[in-house]
């Protein structure tokens, strides 16, 4: 668990939750981004969008590649882990089969897709040691510290458990880190709030500045960035609109712990993860949402969780 404590660097005492970035700054891994802005490089545009997105298996990695990870970071490696809750759609079948590894469920849209591409283009544009196989856990889960990085899609009408409530708020508590993505419009936002409010009762989220250093970090932005689906962006709309609220605007919101870390990163009104998964459909999608918008800010977000 990265709540035990250990003798980091220079004999400082560390929690197991920094393992990651102590040990790539130790062995002069610093994590160091390549230019990922306006301009792609040609040669990486081509490949992924050569790679066809489409619902799959947990097994299937349509194209993406697997890749060696470096034997001294064997077991401290980054896994992409996302968050399997309760709702309303477990059990729920599109047409294109259950939406996750035997269950279903709001949680695994774009599952596994984005989880698969994001963690291939975390390995490629930083130094940070990446799994190259994603995982899925429950709040609940006895190892759920095992995973100082979580991500938590479609809250829209997410329940949780008295056990997922009681897990959710230890795992922050004790250093973890929860994103938030792709939900719209004030009532999905309702219900994430009620949820959040059984897990942190004495916290309220709030709205992160655009001078935040989790804006910043790696990739400086100009504007919060806002992704629509890419079904939306055929249309040349830049959001994805609700009859019953206005969710042209995008919000980021936080609940922080008393010594003002983030703890969940709540991306409200926009859709990251479908530049991630998308990323292969068309050309101008990939180079307006995903190259310029979702990788820079969620490289920026995993580089945070992983530095605080």
């Amino acid at each position: 668990m990265f709540v035990e404590a250990t003798v980091g660097c220079r004999g400082r005492v560390v929690n197991k939750f920094q393992r990651l970035w102590l040990a790539a700054k130790t062995k002069r891994f610093v994590l160091v981004a390549i230019l990922l802005g306006m301009v792609a490089s040609v040669c990486s545009v081509s490949l992924a969008f050569q790679r066809g997105r489409g619902r799959r298996s947990a097994d299937d990695r349509d194209g993406v590649p697997i890749w060696d990870v470096n034997p001294s970071f064997k077991q401290d490696v980054f896994t992409f882990a996302r968050v399997e809750y309760t709702d309303g759609y477990v059990g729920y079948d599109d047409g294109w089969g259950p939406r996750g590894p035997g269950r279903g469920g709001k949680w695994a849209i774009d599952y596994p897709n984005s989880d698969l591409n994001f963690s291939l283009r975390l390995q490629q544009l930083t130094s940070i040691q990446v799994n190259p196989q994603p995982t899925t856990v429950r709040l609940s889960d006895a190892n759920l510290g095992d995973y100082p990085f979580l991500y938590l899609i479609e809250p829209g009408s997410m329940v949780l458990s008295e056990d997922e409530v009681q897990g959710f708020r230890n795992y922050c508590m004790k250093g973890g880190f929860v994103m938030v993505d792709d939900f719209w419009g004030d009532r999905e936002y309702q219900n994430l709030y009620q949820q959040l409010k059984r897990v942190f009762p004495d916290r309220e989220p709030r709205e992160v500045p655009l001078e935040h250093e989790i804006f910043q970090c790696v990739y400086p932005f100009k504007e919060k960035p806002q992704v629509p689906s890419v079904n939306w962006f055929y249309q040349g709309i830049t959001y994805e609109p609700r009859r019953d609220s206005d969710t042209s605007k995008v919000h980021y919101l936080a609940v922080e712990d008393d010594a003002k870390r983030i703890m969940v990163f709540i991306c409200h009104n926009t859709d990251l993860g479908d530049a991630w998964e998308r990323e292969g459909e068309n050309r101008e999608f990939f180079a307006e949402c995903a190259v310029k918008k979702s990788y820079p800010m969620g490289i920026n977000i995993v580089t945070y969780a992983m530095t605080h």
